[in-house]
């Protein structure tokens, strides 16, 4: 398989955090974007202040690398209170559950990302303790076994995922209140860069910013990344300062053109476009047909070209639309031109997997 530019990856890396807990605003003010989700979670926590109680719990969705985490962390600072941050796969069984519920204190926050992730038996434990803040569980076996409950104290779940859909209905229903993360402006990236720029003590020119912004998929944390890397070329081959030709030249060493695509892009378009010829083709085939994991062209690849309209999923497969046949510099056939309705009937002609 190739490796994909990870440059362009939504996902964390290992190498993100340092960097990231160092740039992460710790107060709401300071969080850019998501304008409709800063003035609700504002509410809830002056609501909490009032109270003297905890937050209600908070469902974050959404794309990774919009600030999940972030929001988790301002809700706790804001509160001048703990969080204590695990994740769904991490809970392997209720034993573990109950030892971090009995640990937290009044208002903490246990922030648990990829929430989606949680083993069953574990998010039914849940259940009982985000509602009525207690645990239970059975001491003992067979005809001497004794159901017993936990008191808790009153603490905040604050739970973060991609795939909202794969979270069961009771527990989401659990949640106090549900927020979606959306993509970013340009302009709001614009700022973030300008304020992580100055985090990092490199100077960068608007123009520069506006450059990296409008290459960084909407995503804050590709934004983040493609400064560090700019910064090392203004660093190692100019004055220091990031320059629009210094990220110029940066977007070219990646391989990342315009419209932010890089060459994994360009290959699963090509793919779609030249070998397909518009015709739809499953995941699996579509992955084998680029030599490349299934997961990384569904979450990785895929969702910036469907946000472009470059790329549909459809019933019967993944097909070009026009813009992608015309980016690539090729003639779509008569039905993948057309518009949205005209395309899924094209698609019910014929699909391709394997």
């Amino acid at each position: 398989m190739t490796e994909p530019n990870t440059t362009l990856m939504p996902q964390e890396r290992d190498d993100d955090r340092a960097t990231e807990t160092r740039l992460r605003p710790a107060a709401l003010a300071d969080f850019v974007g998501q304008s409709t989700i800063r003035e609700q979670i504002g509410l809830l926590i002056e609501a909490a202040r009032q109270r003297n109680d905890a937050v209600d719990h908070v469902l974050l969705y959404g794309p990774p690398g919009l600030g999940k985490t972030t929001l988790a962390q301002i809700i706790a600072h804001e509160l001048n209170v703990s969080v204590r941050t695990t994740s769904g796969p991490a809970i392997e069984h209720q034993g573990m559950l109950a030892s971090i519920l009995t640990g937290l204190e009044h208002q903490e926050v246990l922030f648990v990302d990829e929430i989606h992730r949680l083993p069953r038996p574990v998010e039914e434990a849940l259940y009982p303790a985000m509602e009525d803040f207690a645990f239970d569980w059975v001491a003992g076996k067979g005809a001497g076994a004794q159901a017993l409950r936990l008191d808790l104290s009153h603490f905040t779940v604050i739970g973060a995922t991609t795939r909202v859909g794969a979270l069961g209905g009771p527990l989401r229903d659990r949640f106090g209140i549900v927020l979606r993360l959306d993509y970013y402006d340009p302009e709001e990236l614009a700022r973030i860069i300008v304020r992580s720029a100055g985090l990092l003590d490199c100077a960068i020119t608007q123009d520069a910013a506006d450059m990296l912004a409008a290459r960084s998929r909407g995503t804050p944390r590709i934004a983040n990344r493609l400064l560090r890397r700019a910064r090392d070329f203004a660093e190692v081959r100019s004055d220091g300062t990031i320059t629009q030709e210094v990220v110029a030249a940066t977007l070219t060493l990646l391989g990342i053109d315009d419209l932010g695509l890089d060459e994994m892009d360009r290959r699963v378009l090509l793919y779609l476009c030249d070998v397909m010829k518009g015709r739809p083709v499953g995941l699996h085939a579509l992955a084998v047909g680029i030599q490349e994991e299934p997961d990384t062209v569904e979450d990785v690849i895929e969702p910036f070209l469907i946000r472009l309209g470059y790329l549909a999923r459809t019933p019967r497969g993944r097909i070009a639309t026009g813009k992608g046949f015309a980016y690539m510099g090729l003639s779509a056939p008569a039905e993948a031109a057309g518009d949205p309705q005209q395309l899924l009937a094209f698609t019910d002609e014929e699909s391709v997997d394997g």
